[in-house]
């Protein structure tokens, strides 16, 4: 794929999970400055991690136009964030895109480091999951993580997905557009239909 679609899905992934950020500073009333840093942390922080744990340059240090991203989404939350609340369950699908976005995301920049498979599908659950981690932990709300429905495991998918195929057919775009189909569809299952994969039961001695 080219490197300027890359570029732009990370600018996807980014501006999506700030706008989930924005969203729950919004729903605490928090001024225009905690506004920014739910934004930024929320939108960053798992690529953050992500390049922190491949000993990569982070990205946002070296491209301040991420910076500009999460202001600007600031911004339009600030302004806007009662537009984004009339949708029906605006949090959970936005998080949903960013997610499936960023499981991708990943587990590419992991391959493109000549890491290895495995490295590669936990780097894209990791970068997908850990900007709301910090989110819900910093507004004292119950994690995703912890929720019974398809959170982590939709993540899996889309990084597991990528990695295989790109593996099988060096076709990075067509891993890309699979990929991220899959993980949305596996997000979106769980918040419409309430899917659930089972858990574990203690057993009986």
């Amino acid at each position: 794929m080219a490197d300027y679609i890359w570029q732009y899905l990370d600018f996807l992934g980014v501006a999506v999970f700030a706008l989930t950020g924005g969203l729950v500073a919004a729903r605490l009333k928090l001024d225009l400055i905690a506004f920014l840093f739910f934004c930024s942390f929320t939108g960053m922080g798992g690529g953050t991690l992500r390049d922190l744990l491949l000993g990569v340059p982070i990205f946002w240090v070296e491209n301040e136009a991420y910076l500009i991203v999460c202001a600007c989404v600031t911004v339009f939350m600030w302004f806007g964030a009662h537009i984004v609340e009339a949708f029906d369950k605006p949090l959970r699908w936005l998080d949903a895109v960013g997610l499936s976005a960023y499981s991708v995301m990943g587990a590419a920049k992991a391959l493109s480091v000549g890491d290895h498979f495995f490295v590669a599908i936990l780097m894209g659950v990791a970068t997908a999951t850990f900007g709301g981690i910090i989110r819900d932990v910093v507004a004292s709300q119950p994690s995703a993580l912890i929720q019974r429905d398809v959170y982590l495991a939709a993540a899996f998918a889309g990084a597991c997905l990528y990695t295989v195929i790109d593996a099988l057919t060096g076709a990075s775009n067509i891993a890309s557009l699979v990929a991220l189909s899959a993980a949305l569809f596996l997000r979106g299952g769980a918040i419409m239909m309430d899917w659930k994969l089972p858990v574990y039961t203690p057993r009986r001695k």
